[in-house]
C-alpha cells in the first residue's frame, strides 16, 4: 500500500512560480538573487498558512543553487538542489522558536554559525516562529543578526510582528506576506482535485476557501477532510454537512420571503435551521453577511467584493436585482441591531423573529421587476402632454335666477360652486394669486394656482405636549441612556398656544436642554403639528425654609426684639422646659 502523503506537503511548492498568492514578493526575491544582491537577515511575517517558511526554504535552495535559471529560480538537479530536496543539505538549518528559545539556544546557534559552508556559498539558518524567543535570547541574538560572517543569512518567520523587537526588525528586511484571496484558493484546490482525478463543485471550493479564512494550508486540510467524507465526489451539500456550515439556499429563501411579505415562511423556515442545531446568533451573522453580498453585488464597482465562484456570484446578481437599496439598508441595519442585541437579551429567538418580521414588513418591500428611479422631471420635453378632459357644457341659467345666484369666489372654480367636492380641498396660499392673470380674464379649466405649503398651526395642550416630550426622548440614540433619564425626570408645562416652559434646576442642565433645542423643536413641532412650537426654560426659585426654633431660642429672640419681655419674666419668675 502507498504511503499516503496529505494534500499540504504533497502539493508544497518547490519553487517560486508555484507559490500561490504572493506574486509580488516572490518576484522581489527572484530579482535580489538574480542580481546578487542579497541581504544578510530577512524577516517573513503574515498569517499562518500563506507560505513564509515554504518561501524561506526556496530561497535558500536558490542561493546555494550551483546552476540558477534565468530569473533566479533553482536549478533543481544540482548537487545542491538535490540534497536539499532529500534533506541532508547541511547548508540549511531550521530551528523551531517555539520549543527552543531559550538563551542556551541561542547561544549553540550562533557558535553554527562561525562554521562556514563546506559545499555550496552561503550558509542559511531559518528560524521559525521568532517571536517565542525570550527577551533574553533576543538580547543574546542582537550581535550576531547584526554582523553575521559574509557566508551567513538568516531568515526569520513569524505571525505576530508585533511582538518581535524594534532592534530586530531594524536589521532585517520585512516581507508582508498577504493572506490568500478565495478565488486563489479556489484556484489551486481546483489544480489539486484533477491532479488527483476528484469531482468537485466550484461552490464546495468556495465555501471551504471561505472557512479556510485566507490559509492555503488550512484549505489544504479541510479539502482533504472533505475528499475522506466524500469519497473523491465533494458537493456543495456534503461539505455544508461535514463542517457544519448553514448552506447559502436558507438565505436566499428567506430574502425571497422578505420580498413578498411572508412573515409565517419567514418564522418557519428560522425554526426550520434552528432544528438542525444552528446557533440564531450565527444566523443571524450569516443573514448580515448575505446581505452586504446582495448589497456590493448591485454595482458593477463594488463587485469585486464579492469573493466566490463565478455561479454563486451570478446568483446573488440576479437576487440583488429584485432588491431595493432602500429595503437592502433597512435590512442590514436591523440586523446588524439584533447581532448587537443578541447576547443581552434573555428571549433570544423572540428577538432574531422580531428582526425577521420587522425585515419582511410590507411598507418598504419592492415588488419584483421594481427598480428604483433617479430623480425625473414631471415633464420631458420627448413626451407628449396628456390632452385636457373635455369640459362639461354649461347649463342656461334663467335670467331670474342668474341674478339670485351667488358668484363664486376667485378661490372657487365654477364647478365647485355647483356641486361642492365631497374630498377636502387642499391648502392654498393667496399670496401670488392672480399675479399672471389679467383682470377680467376666466382662469383655464385645470389650471391650479401657483400653491405654497402652509405650515400646520394647531394649538397644543398638556396631553399632546407629554406625548411629544417623551417622543422626542424615545428618538434619542441608545448611546445616550444618561441623557434620556436626565429629560425623562423634566416635564414642560403649557404656556400658551405655541408656547411651553421648561423648569430646571440648575444651570448646567439648562445649558444640557439649551444644546439639545434643535432636536427637542424638530421632534417635537413634528409630533405637535405645529411650526411655531417653542420652549422657554427657566430656573426653579429656591425657597429659603423656615428655621424651628425651641422655647429657649424663641424667648431670646423675644427679648431682642422686646427688652420689655425680659423684666416680665424676671419679675413672674416664668420658667421654660
Amino acid at each position: 500500500m502507498e504511503k499516503y502523503v496529505v494534500s499540504a506537503l504533497k502539493y508544497r511548492p518547490l519553487n517560486f512560480d508555484s507559490v500561490v498568492g504572493q506574486r509580488s514578493l516572490t518576484t522581489t526575491l527572484k530579482n535580489a538573487i538574480g542580481s546578487g544582491k542579497l541581504a544578510h537577515a530577512y524577516l517573513f511575517c503574515g498569517p499562518r498558512g500563506v507560505g513564509k517558511t515554504t518561501c524561506a526554504r526556496i530561497f535558500a535552495k536558490a542561493i546555494n543553487c550551483f546552476n540558477p535559471l534565468e530569473g533566479g529560480e533553482p536549478c533543481g538537479v544540482c548537487e545542491s538542489c538535490q540534497a536539499f530536496d532529500q534533506q541532508r543539505s547541511m547548508n540549511i538549518h531550521e530551528l523551531d522558536a517555539a520549543s527552543n528559545n531559550s538563551v542556551e539556544d541561542i547561544r549553540e546557534l550562533c557558535k553554527q554559525v562561525l562554521i562556514p559552508p563546506q559545499t555550496g556559498r552561503y550558509k542559511v539558518f531559518i528560524i521559525d516562529e521568532v517571536h517565542m524567543l525570550s527577551s533574553a535570547a533576543f538580547n543574546a541574538f542582537l550581535k550576531t543578526l547584526e554582523e553575521p560572517p559574509s557566508y551567513v543569512i538568516f531568515i526569520l518567520a513569524t505571525t505576530e510582528k508585533h511582538k518581535i523587537l524594534p532592534t530586530i526588525l531594524s536589521r532585517c528586511q520585512v516581507y508582508d506576506f498577504q493572506r490568500m484571496t478565495t478565488q486563489n484558493t479556489i484556484d489551486h484546490l481546483m489544480y489539486v482535485a484533477e491532479k488527483e482525478g476528484y469531482t468537485v463543485e466550484p461552490e464546495a471550493l468556495g465555501l471551504i476557501a471561505e472557512k479556510a479564512d485566507g490559509g492555503m494550508r488550512d484549505a489544504l486540510s479541510i479539502f482533504d477532510q472533505m475528499v475522506s467524507f466524500s469519497g473523491g465526489n465533494i458537493t456543495y451539500e456534503s461539505v455544508c454537512q461535514n463542517l457544519n456550515v448553514l448552506s447559502q439556499e436558507y438565505y436566499f429563501q428567506l430574502v425571497d420571503h422578505f420580498l413578498d411579505s411572508r412573515v409565517p415562511e419567514c418564522l418557519m423556515l428560522f425554526n426550520e435551521v434552528l432544528q438542525k442545531g444552528f446557533d440564531g446568533g450565527n444566523f443571524v451573522a450569516g443573514l448580515a453577511t448575505h446581505l452586504r453580498n446582495l448589497l456590493v453585488s448591485r454595482d458593477a464597482v463594488t463587485l469585486p467584493l464579492l469573493e466566490m465562484s463565478d455561479k454563486m456570484r451570478a446568483r446573488y446578481q440576479e437576487q440583488a436585482q429584485r432588491c431595493l437599496v432602500r429595503f437592502i439598508y433597512k435590512a442590514l441595519r436591523l440586523a446588524n441591531e439584533c447581532d448587537l442585541a443578541y447576547r443581552n437579551c434573555r428571549n433570544k429567538r423572540l428577538q432574531v423573529e422580531i428582526c425577521l418580521i420587522q425585515c419582511a414588513a410590507p411598507s418598504d418591500t419592492p415588488k419584483e421587476g421594481v427598480e428604483e428611479k433617479k430623480n425625473e422631471p414631471l415633464a420631458k420635453s420627448s413626451e407628449k402632454p396628456q390632452p385636457t378632459p373635455p369640459v362639461a357644457p354649461k347649463t342656461q341659467i334663467p335670467p331670474e335666477t342668474r341674478n339670485n345666484q351667488v358668484s363664486p369666489t376667485a378661490s372657487t372654480p365654477p364647478e365647485a360652486s355647483a356641486e361642492p367636492s365631497p374630498r377636502k380641498l387642499p391648502k392654498v396660499s393667496f399670496k401670488h394669486f392672480g399675479a399672471a392673470k389679467k383682470e377680467g380674464e376666466e382662469a383655464t379649466l385645470g389650471e391650479t394656482p401657483p400653491t405654497e405649503e402652509v405650515p400646520l398651526i394647531e394649538p397644543i395642550n398638556s396631553d399632546k405636549l407629554t406625548a411629544a416630550w417623551y417622543a422626542f426622548i424615545g428618538a434619542l440614540p441608545r448611546e445616550n441612556v444618561a441623557l434620556a433619564e436626565r429629560f425623562k425626570g423634566l416635564q414642560p408645562v403649557v404656556k400658551d398656544d405655541n408656547t411651553a416652559v421648561l423648569t430646571v434646576s440648575n444651570p448646567q442642565v439648562q445649558q444640557t436642554v439649551e444644546n439639545q433645542m434643535p432636536q427637542i423643536l424638530d421632534t417635537m413641532r413634528r409630533e405637535l403639528r405645529n411650526a411655531e412650537f417653542r420652549i422657554e426654560t427657566k430656573l426653579e426659585e429656591l425657597q429659603e425654609v423656615a428655621k424651628s426654633y425651641n422655647s429657649t431660642e424663641m424667648l431670646k429672640m423675644m427679648q431682642k426684639q422686646n427688652a420689655g419681655v425680659g423684666e416680665l419674666v424676671s419679675k413672674l419668675e416664668l420658667t421654660f422646659d
